[in-house]
Parts: C-alpha cells; sequence; structure tokens
C-alpha cells in the first residue's frame, strides 16, 4: 500500500514539535516527519519558457547553494544550479539575492556541456549537484552524463570549472546495474568506514526499478559502494525512487527522495540512523498538491536558509515538463 497521507504521518511521528507554517496568517502546522519543518509552496522560481538556454523546454534537478561567505566576488549572495535533462542537457546556472527570489539566468549557460575536450563526449549532462568543499575551497560540482555515470568537476568561482574525473558508474556496481545517476554529496563524518562524505543516488537495474544507493569516501572523489540498497522502491510503496538528498537532525541522518506520480508524486522521508544502518520509512515529507504548478508531483528536492528561514527548492510538475519551485518552512 502506497504510503501518501499527511494523517498517518502524524501518528507515526512522536514528539514532533508544532512550527509555524510557510504562508503567513496560516494556522500553526504539526512539523514534518523527524521534527523537519512543514514546507508549504510559495511561487515558482524558474520557468523554461522564460530562459535564454533550454534547447529542450524542461528542466530539472535544482541545487541551491548560498556563496556570499565562501566566494571572493560573488554575482550573488546565492547560486541556483540546474539542467535540461534530454539531449544535449548542459548544466545552467541562475543567480540571486535572496532564496525568495527573483534569480537572474547566468548569460553564459550552459557552464558544462554534453562535449568537454579531451575528456568526454555523451548525449546529454545533467543533474548537478554542488558540494562546498571547506578544505580545498573549492565548489565541486557531481553531475551525470550518460545515465550511467557520474563525474565531478571543480571550481574556485562556482561559474568556471576544472574537469576532475569519474566517481560513479554502472561497472562499480553489482551486476544489473543500468543506471547511476542524480547523486548528490555531503559532509558526513562516518568514522567507522574512515569516511568524511557521503553520497546519495538513483541506481536502476535490469529489473527496471530505481533504488535509492549510496556510498561513502574520505575525500570526496574515490568511493566506495554498498551493495545493498539504502531504499527499496517496494518498501514504500512505490514502483521508482529518485532525486535522494540526506539531512541531519539531532545527530541522525535522514534520506528524502521523490517517488514516480503514479505512485504518489509525492516526497519521502526514511530515518537511516547515524550510520546509515537504520531503515525506518516516516512516509509523506512533502505532500504534492494536485494544483499547478505541482499538479500531483513533487521531485529532487535540496534545502537551504536565508536569514534563519528554511527554504526547499524542487521540482514542480510532470516529469520533463515542470518548474523549478520554491516552498518556505
Amino acid at each position: 500500500m502506497t504510503v501518501n497521507r499527511r494523517r498517518f504521518l502524524q501518528a507515526a511521528t512522536t514528539g514532533a514539535t508544532v512550527l509555524a507554517a510557510g504562508t503567513l496568517g496560516a494556522p500553526p502546522a504539526l512539523a514534518a516527519p523527524g521534527g523537519f519543518p512543514d514546507y508549504r509552496y510559495v511561487r515558482t522560481l524558474l520557468r523554461p519558457d522564460q530562459l535564454g538556454y533550454d534547447p529542450t523546454g524542461e528542466i530539472i534537478f535544482p541545487c541551491v547553494r548560498g556563496v556570499y561567505d565562501r566566494l571572493s566576488s560573488p554575482i550573488g549572495r546565492y547560486y541556483l544550479y540546474y539542467a535540461p535533462h534530454n539531449d544535449p542537457g548542459g548544466i545552467c546556472l541562475a543567480y540571486g539575492d535572496s532564496l525568495e527570489g527573483p534569480f537572474t539566468e547566468y548569460p553564459g549557460n550552459p557552464i558544462v556541456a554534453n562535449r568537454w575536450d579531451p575528456h568526454y563526449s555523451v548525449p546529454h549532462v545533467s543533474s548537478p549537484h554542488v558540494m562546498w568543499h571547506a578544505g580545498q575551497r573549492e565548489m565541486w560540482l557531481y553531475f551525470h552524463g550518460d545515465n550511467r555515470t557520474t563525474r565531478l568537476a571543480r571550481s574556485a568561482d562556482g561559474i568556471h570549472f576544472t574537469y576532475d574525473k569519474i566517481v560513479l558508474s554502472t561497472s562499480m556496481l553489482p551486476a544489473g546495474a543500468t543506471e547511476a545517476s542524480y547523486a548528490r554529496v555531503f559532509p558526513y563524518n562516518l568514522p567507522s568506514r574512515g569516511a568524511r562524505y557521503v553520497m546519495v543516488f538513483m541506481r536502476n537495474t535490469t529489473a527496471d526499478r530505481r533504488n535509492i544507493s549510496w556510498g561513502w569516501s574520505a575525500d570526496g572523489r574515490n568511493w566506495q559502494f554498498d551493495p545493498t540498497p539504502l531504499v527499496e522502491p517496494q518498501a514504500v510503496g512505490a514502483v521508482n525512487l529518485s532525486g535522494p538528498h540526506l539531512l541531519e537532525r539531532n545527530g541522525n541522518a535522514y534520506v528524502v527522495y521523490h517517488t514516480d506520480k503514479g505512485s504518489g508524486g509525492n516526497i519521502l522521508i526514511t530515518e537511516v540512523g547515524a550510520d546509515f544502518s537504520r531503515r525506518r520509512h516516516l512516509g509523506v515529507f512533502y505532500d504534492s498538491r494536485s494544483a499547478a504548478p505541482e499538479s500531483g508531483r513533487a521531485a529532487a528536492p535540496c534545502f537551504g536558509t536565508d536569514r534563519g528561514v528554511p527554504y526547499m527548492i524542487y521540482e514542480a510538475g510532470e516529469r520533463l515538463g515542470g518548474v523549478i519551485a520554491m516552498a518556505r518552512g
């Protein structure tokens, strides 16, 4: 049975605190599972039909980063990375001074294309995730291209990148893996594994059931991967899962991810514990609305805090036919 009702979550999540709703003047709402903010849709940030570079009329997989206290001369307080998915794709950038928007499209998009001599030439590149590497004082960009391969590029300014290497491919996973993409990487200490970084990603198999998988690394470049999925779709009543993101609260780790629209189109949450040994499925983290722009699908969330206010930036709408939206906690 698909777990997709907020009522179930309120019963399943004990000790949840009451937070103010995201919409001004709305009544208080229960916290989301795990005590996270109860995010509410506010507005659309990016639409494909308003972009100068968008060869396919669709965009996916936002990643927002505050750069005002990290880069020497940023063009905005926040950098919002995104991409078309269909060929040729292309990693793109928008910038702004608030997570409320507006965001301005960078005129030099794409900042990473599907051909990068002599490193690769692939049908498309997509799903940008940028991590601030404090030790190197660089922005590290993880992106897929093609769907079987996740790559790393590095930058001192968040705009101009130098190619590094392949960090994940289906050849590094158990037999039967057909896709290894939509990866996000986070600083996270796992002393028992000698790791300082964790990667969560989507893995597809010959059974055509997409799961959430994970790996760990000491340096963010060289990785080991668990052969067993972190979250199987059948465990949460779904056909396919994707778009994972790691969250932390009170010394515990959680992974949020979205389902296919036929399985509810919502963002779900699983508690994995401090050492990733737990599998406690908590249900719906964010319930997509039937109204536009979500139209029954919310996906690929990323998170940020602006002047103490929590935000979720995410895909809203049909797959390959949606917008980048913003919800406030």
